[in-house]
């Protein structure tokens, strides 16, 4: 009886080692399922796509977007008539989701477009239901498809009319003509200086702004055909810009701008009416600009 005892005893033994080794076993054979190694996207990151389709979802994520074309505008309707048409047709073959409005300064002071543009702005963001704007002249017309109106997104603007590019201008720091930004880092910039009355510098003092704020500027590469990206339809016999400097606006107009933009902004708003030109339609923001003549007496020279 103690044999046979014993010799069950040992295959209850030897029974229950196999089963602790199939477990080992089992155990090692399973994925690891640690969290801190886990290849999966996390559901509040972006998900990880594979190669090929990552263009597509850049380019889904910007035809998601809104963009409004605010124009800087003053008694030059030749070029409006041609250029409403033009620019909207132009968005529409991109998909651009769109919305043009013309701001006209009404009043009798010198044209500022840097504060039209600032007002184009304020009137925009009340509507809320743009992501980007693009500040564009109303005499330069983009004739090149391979120039994309893309929202550039958050630290980044996209000047569309480059250096490189542009008819006219060509030094590094030019940011003039078409320039596109997100509208948080527009406010987040307090918009363009206010003190530019009469023509140019605007844009160059924007540059810095831009900078010290840590945007990067984008521009378009990749253009295949460099000398036929722009249609400049600006008559400088008939449309004499203003240069004149009076006061201390020379001097002035050379240095950072710290203290005017948005925050300051003063203006009336005349009347706000719905046009279309030949079927592209855009919004008419007829508009009084307020001068503080103490700290810009140049916004009307004697």
């Amino acid at each position: 009886m103690g044999f046979r005892r014993f010799k069950t005893q040992k295959w209850l033994w030897i029974f229950a080692l196999l089963f602790f080794v199939l477990l080992y076993l089992l155990a090692i054979s399973l994925p690891n399922v640690n969290s801190d190694s886990c290849e999966c996207s996390p559901t509040t990151g972006k998900h990880q796509l594979p190669a090929e389709n990552a263009e597509n979802e850049i380019s889904d994520h910007h035809n998601n977007n809104r963009l409004a074309v605010i124009v800087p505008f003053r008694d030059r309707f030749q070029e409006l008539i041609e250029f409403v048409p033009h620019i909207h047709k132009f968005l529409s073959n991109q998909s651009v989701l769109h919305d043009i409005f013309i701001i006209n300064q009404s009043d009798n002071f010198r044209f500022n477009r840097a504060s039209l543009i600032n007002v184009g702005f304020v009137h925009i963001s009340l509507l809320e239901k743009f992501d980007y704007i693009a500040m564009h002249d109303v005499d330069l017309l983009p004739v090149n498809p391979q120039l994309k109106y893309v929202n550039p997104g958050d630290g980044f603007a996209l000047h569309i009319a480059s250096p490189k590019l542009h008819p006219k201008y060509h030094y590094e720091t030019f940011v003039g003509g078409i320039l596109i930004l997100t509208i948080g880092d527009f406010k987040k910039l307090n918009g363009l200086s206010n003190k530019y009355w009469g023509w140019g510098l605007e844009d160059d003092e924007f540059f810095h702004r831009m900078k010290q704020s840590g945007i990067k500027v984008l521009r378009p590469d990749n253009i295949t055909e460099k000398e036929n990206c722009f249609r400049h339809v600006h008559d400088s016999k008939k449309r004499v810009r203003d240069q004149q400097k009076c006061y201390d606006q020379k001097t002035a107009s050379r240095k950072r701008d710290r203290i005017t933009g948005l925050s300051d902004l003063s203006y009336r708003i005349d009347s706000i009416s719905s046009l279309q030109i030949d079927t592209a339609p855009a919004t008419l923001v007829n508009v009084f600009l307020d001068c503080n003549k103490t700290l810009t007496p140049w916004c009307s020279c004697p």
